[in-house]
C-alpha cells in the first residue's frame, strides 16, 4: 500500500511530462498548459490559505502585476524576458510584503474585502496609467521564441509552468514540515493563543503572504510572454482569484496535491463551458454555484471526503495545543 501511494505521484509526474507527446493536437497542449498554470497558482495560494486559513480573493492582483511587470520590462526597457520575469516577481514580492503588513492585521471577512479592494485598485491604476501600460487597450508583448510556431510555443510553456508547479509543490511540502509551517498552522487554529505563546504571528503571516504572491507573480510573468497580449480586465479579474480558491477548496486545502486535483477538474471544465456556451456569463454562474456547493458539502475537499487516509503529504489533524507545542519556545 505504501509503495503504491509513493508510486502514484511518480506515475502522475511521468504522465505529465509525456502529456504533450500523448495528445493528438496542439489545442490540448494549450489546454494542458493552462491547467498546469492554474495548478501552480492554486498551490501557491494554498501556502497562505491552507496553512493560515486567511482566504484571499485578490491574488489575481499579484498575477496581473507579475504579468504587466514582465511585459513592461520587456517592451519598454528591452530587458531579456527571463531577467524581466525574475525582476518583476521580486518587485511584486516586495510589494506583497508592504501590502501584507497592513492586510493581515484584519481577519475573516475583513481580510477578504481588503484582498478584493487590492485587485480592484490595481486594475484601476493599470487602466488609468495609459501612457505606460496602454490602458484599457492592453499591452502587446513579443514572443520570446519567434522561431517557433504557436503550437510549439504552447509546448515550451507547458513545461515552464510544470517546472513552476513542481517548485510550488516542493515549497508547500518543505513548509509543512518546518517550524514555520507549524507556526502557520497554530495561527489557523487559534491565532490569539499562538501569539500569547510567542509565535511571531504578524511576521509569519506576512512571510506566507509574500511567498504565495511570489509564485503567483511568476505565473503571471510566464503568462505575459506566453500569450503576448495583456488585457487588464482579464489579468486583474476577481475570477482568477476565485478559481485559485475554488480549486484549493475542491481538492482539499490541507493536502499537498489538493489544489492540483482541483485544477485538473475546474480548468478543463471551464474550457469546456467556454467552447460549448461561448463568451457568455453562464460559466461564471457555474463557477459560483460549484464554489457554494463545495463550501457547504465538502469543506475539506475531495481528498478528505473520499479517502480514509490522507492521500499524500498533508496537514495532520491536531488540536491547537498540539500544534502550539511544536512552535512554542
Amino acid at each position: 500500500m505504501r509503495i503504491a501511494s509513493r508510486g502514484l505521484p511518480l506515475l502522475v509526474a511521468a504522465l505529465a511530462i509525456a502529456y504533450p507527446f500523448l495528445v493528438p493536437n496542439y489545442y490540448l497542449v494549450y489546454a494542458g498548459a493552462l491547467t498546469v498554470m492554474y495548478a501552480a497558482m492554486a498551490t501557491s495560494w494554498n501556502l497562505l490559505g491552507g496553512f493560515t486559513g486567511y482566504v484571499s480573493l485578490g491574488h489575481s492582483a499579484f498575477f496581473g502585476l507579475g504579468a504587466y511587470g514582465t511585459g513592461l520590462l520587456v517592451v519598454r526597457a528591452g530587458v531579456p524576458w527571463v531577467v524581466a520575469l525574475l525582476a518583476s516577481a521580486l518587485l511584486v514580492t516586495v510589494f506583497a510584503v508592504v501590502v501584507g503588513i497592513a492586510a493581515v492585521r484584519v481577519r475573516g471577512a475583513s481580510f477578504v474585502i481588503v484582498s478584493i479592494a487590492l485587485v480592484s485598485m490595481m486594475n484601476l491604476v493599470v487602466q488609468g496609467w495609459r501612457s505606460l501600460t496602454g490602458g484599457s487597450t492592453g499591452l502587446q508583448v513579443p514572443s520570446p521564441f519567434p522561431g517557433l510556431h504557436r503550437g510549439q510555443t504552447h509546448m515550451v510553456f507547458f513545461y515552464l509552468f510544470l517546472a513552476l508547479l513542481a517548485i510550488a509543490l516542493a515549497s508547500w511540502w518543505y513548509v509543512s514540515r518546518s517550524r514555520f509551517g507549524a507556526g502557520l498552522r497554530a495561527i489557523r487554529e487559534d491565532e490569539d493563543k499562538a501569539e500569547s505563546l510567542g509565535v511571531p504571528t504578524g511576521a509569519y503571516k506576512v512571510t506566507a503572504f509574500a511567498l504565495s504572491a511570489l509564485f503567483v507573480a511568476l505565473a503571471g510573468g510566464l503568462y505575459a510572454v506566453w500569450f503576448g497580449s495583456l488585457d487588464p480586465i482579464f489579468v486583474f479579474s476577481i475570477l482568477i482569484g476565485s478559481y485559485m480558491v475554488l480549486m484549493s477548496l475542491l481538492g482539499g486545502v490541507r493536502h499537498l496535491f489538493g489544489p492540483l486535483l482541483g485544477a485538473l477538474i475546474v480548468a478543463p471544465a471551464g474550457e469546456y463551458f467556454l467552447i460549448a456556451l461561448g463568451e457568455t456569463q453562464i460559466h461564471l454562474t457555474a463557477t459560483g454555484l460549484v464554489l457554494v456547493l463545495v463550501v457547504l458539502f465538502m469543506p475539506d475537499g475531495i481528498l478528505a471526503r473520499f479517502t480514509r487516509r490522507r492521500a499524500g503529504p498533508s496537514i495532520p489533524d491536531e488540536t491547537a495545543e498540539q500544534r502550539l507545542q511544536g512552535v512554542a519556545p
